[in-house]
């Protein structure tokens, strides 16, 4: 052992002193040299625990005789299942925390005290989240057919995420997808998946949710099964697919969620239809909307051709009633001439009959025409005096003349 002290004042009886941090030294290295302190699992009950900003984790474990301090470090596995009271199982090492001289446990990995320990807790929280009805049936949402927006809540790294975008790039291209990082196991997990889902409810536009993880122990995919993370599963604002570990895991997500995949490959799959079944369905459908729209045109062809034929059937032919209407225009026609030449013949008479009684007829029979000074026709002796002038007209000519005698 190193660092003794010597004292020269006691000479009779010398013996060896060591300092303390000589002895805690010591003590250390006798506790970590130990093969069955080095890699030591131990169960008791938690008692005063605490968790830091640090983010590292104190606590002491006990049973009925004894008590053993414990710390593990934040990059610890399991601090989701500290509590004070608690029964757990621990694994680590022994040694001294030389600044205070405690005998310390130092802790790397926390499990419950048993699967079912860990199953009745499952259990407990399955009844009570159920008899809220987060896991109801009618509230669950359908899936779309053809989602334009697909976002996936899992590690930003490891097999998961590869395996989702390789079925949608493989199966349905023309989705867009969007990345949520998030842990998905650990004491950060369950947090973390939270923020994610109100990261999601924040998006516009996304139409489907897948939250994976990859397969693992019940205590590896414990953060699914805590109620923060049902609850944030429960009030998303678009269908979620849940893809939880293997098939046989079952997780109080999967509940909650719209609907469970054995798989996250299998989430890919039922969110995204095979672009190729999408072609031989739009054929299908285009050879359907044709064949419909020609048996359409047939049927108004043959509901016109029988509606022409009834209109044919209580309409008369009107084939006679044309030709009448022929016969009577020309006869029209003939009526008129015939009216035409009538009238014809009738105003040459009367033009001749006109011709003979007018004054150049007359006169050319031998009568003549008088007229006074004034012009007018001298018609009566009686309009004549001695000495008046008179114009008498013969067929060819004219002359003047004086009244000499008046015989009454």
């Amino acid at each position: 052992m190193t660092g003794n002290y010597d004292s020269s004042d006691d000479q009779s009886d010398q013996k060896t002193a060591y300092t303390v941090s000589a002895v805690a030294d010591y003590l250390k290295a006798t506790l970590e040299s130990d093969a069955r302190l080095a890699d030591l699992t131990v169960v008791g009950e938690v008692s005063g625990y605490r968790n830091p900003s640090s983010r590292h984790h104190y606590f002491a474990l006990r049973d009925e005789q004894s008590v053993i301090r414990c710390v593990m470090f934040r990059s610890g596995r399991g601090g989701q299942f500290l509590a004070d009271g608690s029964q757990v199982i621990c694994h680590g090492r022994i040694s001294i925390y030389t600044a205070r001289g405690d005998l310390q446990f130092y802790v790397n990995q926390i499990e419950p005290d048993g699967v079912g320990a860990l199953q009745q807790a499952y259990e407990e929280m399955r009844k009570r989240l159920e008899s809220e009805g987060l896991f109801e049936l009618d509230r669950k949402r359908e899936i779309p057919e053809t989602p334009s927006r697909i976002a996936v809540i899992t590690s930003p790294t490891g097999a998961v995420i590869q395996d989702i975008i390789n079925v949608l790039s493989r199966r349905y291209p023309l989705a867009e997808i969007i990345l949520i990082p998030t842990a998905v196991q650990g004491e950060r997990a369950a947090p973390e998946i939270v923020q994610a889902f109100a990261a999601l409810n924040a998006i516009d536009g996304v139409d489907v949710a897948i939250v994976a993880r990859g397969g693992g122990s019940l205590e590896d995919l414990w953060a699914f099964n805590e109620e923060i993370v049902a609850r944030a599963i429960f009030a998303s604002n678009v269908p979620v697919i849940s893809a939880i570990g293997h098939e046989t895991d079952t997780t109080i997500a999967d509940f909650v969620a719209d609907r469970r995949a054995p798989t996250p490959s299998a989430a890919a799959e039922i969110v995204a239809p095979d672009i190729h079944d999408l072609g031989a369905y739009v054929s299908r459908f285009t050879s359907q909307i044709d064949e419909i729209i020609n048996r359409n045109i047939h049927d108004s062809r043959s509901q016109f051709e029988m509606a022409i034929d009834r209109m044919n059937l209580r309409i008369p032919d009107t084939q006679l009633p044309r030709q009448r209407v022929d016969d009577l225009l020309k006869r029209a026609r003939l009526t008129g001439q015939r009216l035409v030449e009538s009238s014809r013949e009738r105003l040459e008479t009367v033009e001749a009959a006109l011709n003979a009684l007018g004054p150049a007829k007359i006169l050319g029979r031998g009568y003549t025409i008088t007229r006074l000074a004034d012009g007018s026709a001298a018609t009566s002796a009686k309009q004549l005096s001695t000495d008046d002038k008179l114009r008498v007209t013969f067929t060819d000519g004219s002359v003047e003349t004086t009244v000499d005698e008046v015989d009454l």
